[in-house]
């Protein structure tokens, strides 16, 4: 069953904790990337927010989460997460 981000208030949600070089790879992804193009007006490069969200997919495979669910968990530091889980 697809996962609809209408109803998410009713899943439940489990906390993750990423590994430093994970959450690196999170803020690596999102830094600037030059704007250069290649004939016909293609992108050479992703832009940050596709670099961030392969990211994202690739560690949502890794823990189990759906990776378009994560949020912070507030009163802890970068690397811990909720989401919905695969389980």
């Amino acid at each position: 069953m697809p996962f609809n981000k209408n109803k998410e208030t009713n899943i439940m949600r489990k906390e993750f904790e990423l590994s430093r070089e994970d959450l690196d790879s999170i803020l690596e992804a999102s830094k600037p990337v030059p704007a250069m193009f290649l004939s016909g007006g293609r992108p050479m490069f992703g832009t940050p927010q596709e670099n961030a969200n392969d990211v994202w997919q690739r560690l949502g495979k890794k823990y189990g989460f759906v990776w378009d669910t994560c949020r912070p968990v507030q009163g802890k530091n970068r690397r811990f997460i909720t989401a919905v889980s695969t389980d």
